[in-house]
This record gives structure tokens, C-alpha cells and sequence, in this order.
């Protein structure tokens, strides 16, 4: 507990310190506005003469108030607050007090052999899950609880979001819901931060890993620089340029992906293509049906800035405690499955990641795409490799 309350400490100190650099810069900005103002009426009253280069630091100053207000992203609407979304489903309590909502599925707690917990991808909720038979699940005893990452659907927003939350979020959903000492977990796409940095964080609480498809920052320095600036510029500019707005301007995110003359995500918007044809004849159809807007309108309900856009910092931006490849091998299974047609996840950089992590159990897909649990029968698969297997190549 020292050393986590050190950690909180050392974290409070840095958020003072950019509260301050805020506060600072708001006075600078008023303080210069004041003196613009008083040169303009010594210059109108005919007292004074305004030089150029006073007058260029009047428009630099407003150019700045104006465009200080215009990235500040608008503030969320939590659940259950007056002018917020309802609360429909149940949530537990995390430790600094916000709320996460989850969903339930297999058999029921009391009478589970194994307990899971699912980490959904982007754009998704505690609806999603790996989609196994509700027969294997009885079959093997297994109770599972998703839920809505923080900010998404009716989980509170955590503007202090990041991978060490990620991992402290799911440690408290289980102990809220009494998991356990240990329970096993499955992280999905984007979703899957939240199980490097379990790996990472809380590894005695863990009982076994799996990752689908797992997101892969390309500025990680574990990839070969080559190679990885190679498969990066393949993205559409669009994806090119979120990911680097993520990276070196998080704080400009909800400006620019709501500016409709710059290049932005095709993966938010829907417009990018598919290789594999299963995930491509699902995109078609969830836009088709509407699907694909409505979940994005469920998940970020709460506000878009406090679901899709920290999501894309926290996992896209600078992860500067580890990558997946300085983690030390848990005292668990992990099992990472990666499909060989994955549009967005290139497999090239999975399989190298996996190589220097010897202790995952790799297992490449043939004709997978991305949406794992699309593919029939899959999650059967991946949760009986998880809960029986031991390893598996």
C-alpha cells in the first residue's frame, strides 16, 4: 500500500503541476489582453502611437484566447446526473469512487468453476463478448462479466485515464463483484491495453490471459523501425494522422476529429475497407442497418472526448512505464490469437512482438480478419484454450 500510495502521490503532484501550467497560462493570457486593451485606448485617445509589432502581439493574443477555447473539448454528461443518460444497468464501485456498468453471462457466480472477466474493443460495450456457445459455457462452468470501459456506455468517465487505471479498474469489478483471488481475462483490439497493463500491474491476479487481435502502437520501440514506418504509412492519411495527433497532441484530439477539412480516422467514420471479406461484408451491413452508428451512439453517449478520444490517447499515445516487451513472464497462461488477414492490426508486428515475448502462446488465424468474435465457432475456441490449455502453439 506504500508503494501505490507513493505512486497516487507522485501522480497527484504531476496533475497540480499541469492545473498549475493551466492556471499560469490563463493569467499570461489575460494579462496580455489587458495590455492590448490599454495600448488600443492610449492609441485611440490620441496620447500614444501603437507600433507594428504591438499590434501583431494583439492578434497573436486573441488568435490564441480564441483557439485555447476552441480545442477545449466540451464537458462529459455522466450517467445519472441531471441532463445525463440514465442509469439502466447494474455498476460497481471502483476505488475513487466512480462507477463501472457491467453485464453478466454463462452461469451464475455462486456456481462457476471459472470466472472471466471480458475487456471490449473500440467503439464497443459490456454487450460484447467472445462470443462462446452458451452451452460451452455451461459445459465448463464458466460465469463471465463484460463491461463498459470507463467513459464508454454507463461506466463514469476517468479523466485521469490511463494504463495503470486500465488494469486498477479491473481489479476493483473483480473484487466488487468477488472474483476471487484469481480470475481469468479476455481483452479484445483496443481493448487489449487493459491486459498488458493487468499484466503489468496486477499479474497475482491473474489466472490465465487472452488477447484478440491485439492493438499495436507503432511507436513502440520494441518494432523495427523499417518495418513499422512501412506498414504505418500503408493506413489511409486519415489514420495516419489520428494516430499522430494521439501521440504527440492528445490534448487536440476532439478539435481536429471534429474538423470535416482534415484528414481524420476512417475507423471512427466507418469508411475504411477491409481485406478479409467477412470483416468487410460486416461493415457494410452494420452501416447498411444503422448498427454501426447506433453502437457508436451507445458507447459514447457520455461524451466522445471521454470514451473514443482517451481511448486513442491512452493507447496510441506514450506509454512510458513499459511496453509488452519489457513485461516479465506472469505466473499464468497468456494467449495472444491474431488473424492472418486482420486489416488493422498488421500480423507482421504481432508476430514479432509474440518472438520476444516467450512465454506467449501465439496462435495466427488463417483467413481471420480483425472481429474475432464474428468468426463462428472462434470463441469457443479461444475460451476452451483459455480455461484448459495450458499452452498451445
Amino acid at each position: 500500500m506504500a508503494a501505490d500510495d507513493a505512486s497516487a502521490g507522485g501522480g497527484d503532484c504531476k496533475r497540480e503541476k499541469r492545473t498549475v501550467s493551466a492556471s499560469a497560462m490563463h493569467a499570461c493570457l489575460g494579462a496580455l489582453r489587458l495590455i492590448c486593451v490599454a495600448c488600443a485606448i492610449d492609441w485611440l485617445s490620441g496620447t500614444g502611437s501603437t507600433p507594428a509589432s504591438l499590434v501583431v502581439l494583439m492578434a497573436a493574443v486573441l488568435a490564441a484566447g480564441w483557439f485555447v477555447g476552441a480545442v477545449r473539448p466540451p464537458p462529459p454528461t455522466p450517467c445519472g446526473t441531471p441532463g445525463g443518460p440514465p442509469v439502466t444497468a447494474p455498476r460497481a464501485r471502483m476505488r475513487d469512487g466512480r462507477y463501472l456498468a457491467y453485464a453478466e453471462s454463462g452461469v451464475s457466480r455462486d456456481k462457476a468453476r471459472f470466472k472471466v472477466v471480458y475487456s471490449h474493443g473500440f467503439s464497443g460495450g459490456r454487450m460484447d463478448s467472445p462470443r462462446a456457445s452458451q452451452e460451452l459455457l455451461e459445459e465448463l462452468g464458466v460465469y463471465m462479466v463484460a463491461f463498459d470501459r470507463a467513459g464508454y456506455g454507463e461506466s463514469d468517465p476517468d479523466p485521469r485515464r490511463s494504463l495503470r487505471s486500465a488494469a486498477q479498474d479491473i481489479e476493483d469489478l473483480a473484487d466488487a463483484l468477488a472474483l476471487g483471488d484469481r480470475f481469468h481475462l479476455i481483452c479484445s483490439s483496443l481493448g487489449t491495453h487493459a491486459g498488458w497493463a493487468a499484466i503489468r500491474y496486477i499479474p497475482h491476479r491473474l489466472a490465465g490471459v487472452a488477447l484478440m487481435a491485439p492493438v499495436i502502437n507503432y511507436r513502440w520501440r520494441c518494432l523495427p523501425r523499417g518495418l513499422a514506418r512501412r506498414l504505418y504509412r500503408r493506413q489511409p492519411a486519415g489514420d495516419q494522422w489520428s494516430l499522430r495527433v494521439a501521440y504527440y497532441a492528445p490534448w487536440l484530439l476532439h478539435w481536429w476529429m471534429s474538423q470535416p477539412w482534415l484528414p481524420t480516422s476512417t475507423v471512427i467514420d466507418g469508411s475504411g475497407t477491409f481485406p478479409n471479406a467477412l470483416d468487410e461484408k460486416n461493415r457494410v451491413m452494420a452501416l447498411s442497418n444503422g448498427m454501426f452508428h447506433q453502437r457508436a451512439r451507445q458507447a459514447t453517449q457520455q461524451g466522445v472526448q471521454e470514451s473514443f478520444y482517451r481511448d486513442m490517447a491512452v493507447m496510441f499515445g506514450r506509454w512510458p512505464e513499459f511496453e509488452p516487451t519489457d513485461l516479465e513472464e506472469p505466473p499464468c497462461p497468456v494467449h495472444v490469437f491474431q488473424g492472418d488477414e486482420d486489416g488493422v492490426v498488421p500480423v507482421e508486428l504481432q508476430r514479432h512482438i509474440c518472438s520476444r515475448l516467450g512465454w506467449v502462446n501465439y496462435h495466427e488465424l488463417p483467413g481471420v480478419g480483425h472481429f474475432q468474435s464474428a468468426v463462428p465457432g472462434l470463441g469457443d475456441r479461444i475460451v476452451t484454450t483459455l480455461l484448459q490449455a495450458p499452452a498451445s502453439a
